[in-house]
């Protein structure tokens, strides 16, 4: 902002973290690290009770929130403005349109006023609607709380729920009787969220995280006996990987999904025999990616074998799965990335992605003839929500732009008709045609081709006057949807153009947008997001000045990386529980995700090449002597992914070094982890608070 005089004036000193200097020495290089003391040594018991918090380390957070709450009293007015609209979009008593399954249709409900959902179930053929788990009645009392949902059983006598209440996503399962709404006895602690039900309905299958939050084992817990006597069906020894189960929707099988960011492994059990050896599928090949779908009597599978980089569906008999039995049935298309897929009785569904936009195919599996659901809008977003059954016709999806709602279709893949069940209501209205959607495309340094959609108000100025709040991700192969979201339009109707960053390492334009953007490519995903702030600059969509950038968790890297490699080009930033401290994060092994994270950005610990292509540009370990722009940092104490010394440590150092004028804050959620806040009202404050910080720099209150 080196064009406008400072918006932040008449602050209290900013707190001063200690300086603690701890050496580090790998691969004949010594780093020393001045704020290494703020990662709490017992982080692992902490997450699980915030109380045993280091004082020290405490009463600096503390002064820090106090710090930024000074920096920020003057939008308080402003945050319950922004919270009161965005609120004012939603449809408080708003229910999902109830899937059907058996003789029951399932869905999630809100009331007035409530931050959970409530999970319920009707009759099939209409009737009374029944509460099976009411999320707000569970969260009463509580600072945090989140469900993970609830699972029925095939004959949906048993539930299986699981709730976090400290934000470190460790969740407890119980088990409710849904005639009766009463929890059985059993109590299952420490898992993954949800549990694979046995078809008999008296057992299920769950994963354990171990003390470093990995996925480590697969138990079998049988309805009414103790947790410790739980069988152990697998545990995987490599740290490096994911650990999922679930069941197939014809009970026939349970999966175990093994993967980290490249590679896939998959066991089956029969359900006809809980005790069976896992059998495997294909091993574990570096690069080899695939994933399993029932058919009767084949498994689909997407993967990217034989060098399907953009993926392929092939099949293979359920009794003999083996890769050497593996047919084609969808080709490779270069360019045409498939996403996922489906299979009921008589087609064969899959989610795909060309030229940046999605569309749902659709193939007959008696006859081999394919169509396609497309939509014509400019930019758009699809979800694929299929069926709750097998045996069925219909499916279901939903398509939304950034102008239009969220529509909810079901769809017959026989007859070919669209039945429209919702459009999403906005209770303080929306007009579509008030505003403009456009995707443009940004040059990149290499000569890349960056998709930037855009939201504004049909009467902005396009004259380089309008702020400009600038998305971006560009990670793990995640793709940003140009869907409808409300809360933006608190910005856009005040004038600013709301853009999101398609950049490399993500999936927008296919795998290799992906593989282009990690490793030792990383820095592309930057220079694209840059690349799109000249552009939005230089075609008078906005200025430099007026660009305030946004980014979250890896998004949140991206954010330090343009902060120190372009300063000048925004006005602020907004870096949500950031990935700032990457070489730290890369060479401790003990972190949750370190080892499955290092397909993603390498192993800085063995491999010296990785260790100097991550020392270039982890933004905690460039920070430098230059005017940063204002910036706001927002991390949570629990977070298990990245963890919260990541952006206090940042915070600290870039106060140290920054030669600017403008604030450095660091807000930290006391009392929640990764997603911030629990309840669906009070993630609007958060966003609310967001918002403020942009309008506030952007000169907009």
């Amino acid at each position: 902002m080196s064009d406008k005089t400072p918006v932040f004036s008449a602050l209290p000193a900013a707190p001063v973290a200690a300086r603690k200097p701890l050496s580090d020495t790998r691969h004949g290089i010594t780093r020393t690290d001045d704020y290494a003391w703020l990662r709490a040594d017992n982080w692992q018991q902490m997450f699980r009770d915030t109380s045993i918090l280091d004082p020290e380390i405490r009463a600096h957070l503390e002064a820090e929130n106090a710090y930024m709450k000074a920096a920020m009293a003057d939008t308080e007015a402003l945050q319950k403005t922004l919270f009161a609209e965005m609120k004012g979009r939603i449809k408080e008593d708003d229910s999902s349109v109830p899937m059907k399954d058996g003789p029951f249709a399932y869905g999630t409900s809100f009331v007035t006023g409530g931050e959970q959902p409530r999970y319920f179930r009707e009759p099939r053929a209409g009737g009374d609607r029944v509460v099976l788990l009411d999320g707000d009645r569970e969260a009463a009392g509580k600072d945090y709380f989140r469900l993970s949902g609830i699972d029925h059983c095939t004959d949906h006598s048993l539930g299986i729920w699981g709730y976090d209440d400290k934000g470190s996503e460790y969740f407890t399962l119980r088990i409710r009787d849904l005639s009766t709404g009463a929890d059985l006895e059993d109590v299952i602690d420490n898992t993954g969220g949800g549990g694979a039900w046995a078809p008999d309905g008296r057992s299920f299958f769950y994963t354990v995280l171990d003390e470093n939050h990995r996925p480590s084992k697969i138990f079998h817990h049988v309805v009414g006996t103790p947790q410790a006597d739980d069988r152990l069906v697998y545990e995987e020894e490599d740290a490096g990987f994911f650990m999922g189960v679930g069941a197939s929707m014809l009970d026939d099988v349970i999966y175990i999904d093994i993967h980290d960011h490249e590679t896939s492994e998959y066991l089956l059990i029969p359900t006809s025999d809980l005790h069976a050896e896992p059998r495997l599928v294909a091993a574990r090949e570096t690069g080899l990616e695939y994933s399993l779908t029932e058919g009767g009597d084949v498994f689909y599978i997407l993967t990217n074998a034989d060098g399907a980089k953009d993926f392929k569906i092939m099949e293979t008999p359920v009794d003999t799965p083996e890769r050497e039995n593996w047919r084609e049935v969808v080709p490779h298309t270069p360019g045409r990335l498939i996403l996922n897929h489906m299979a009921f009785a008589r087609h064969l569904v899959w989610l795909e992605r060309e030229n940046g936009l999605p569309q749902i195919k659709i193939r007959d599996r008696r006859t081999g003839e394919e169509h396609a659901i497309a939509f014509a809008e400019e930019a758009f977003s699809l979800g694929l929500s299929g069926a709750g059954e097998y045996d069925t016709d219909v499916i279901r999806f939903s398509y939304s732009s950034m102008t239009t709602p969220s529509q909810l279709y079901d769809y017959d893949m026989t007859t070919r008709e669209r039945t429209l069940l919702k459009t999403q209501e906005v209770p303080s209205g929306h007009d579509p045609d008030d505003y403009v959607t456009r995707r443009v495309f940004a040059p990149s340094h290499d000569g890349a081709s960056v998709p930037v959609t855009l939201l504004y108000r049909r009467d902005t100025p396009l004259d380089g006057s309008a702020p400009c709040l600038l998305y971006g991700y560009g990670a793990y192969g995640i793709s940003i949807p140009a869907s409808f979201n409300t809360n933006c339009l608190s910005l856009v109707d005040r004038g600013f153009v709301y853009a999101i960053a398609h950049i490399r390492g993500g999936k927008d334009k296919g795998f290799a947008w992906y593989e282009d953007g990690k490793m030792e490519k990383k820095t592309n995903t930057f220079k694209d997001f840059i690349a799109a702030a000249d552009y939005l600059s230089q075609e008078r969509f906005t200025s430099y000045a007026n660009i305030v950038a946004e980014g979250g968790s890896a998004g949140g890297m991206l954010m330090g990386a343009i902060a120190n490699m372009a300063p000048e080009k925004f006005g602020g930033i907004i870096a949500a529980v950031p990935f700032v401290d990457v070489l730290n994060t890369m060479l401790d092994d003990t972190l949750p995700l370190t080892p499955p994270e290092w397909p993603e950005w390498g192993n800085p610990i063995d491999d010296e090449a990785a260790y100097h292509h991550i020392a270039g540009y982890s933004p905690y370990d460039n920070v430098d002597a230059k005017p940063y722009p204002a910036l706001l940092a927002l991390s949570g104490l629990t977070d298990p992914r990245v963890t919260y010394w990541e952006p206090t440590k940042w915070v600290a150092k870039l106060r140290e070094k920054a030669t600017g004028d403008q604030p450095i804050l660091l807000k930290t959620n006391m009392g929640a982890g990764h997603g911030g806040a629990s309840g669906r009202f009070q993630r609007l404050e958060e966003i609310a608070f967001e918002y403020a910080f942009a309008i506030k720099v952007a000169r907009k209150m």
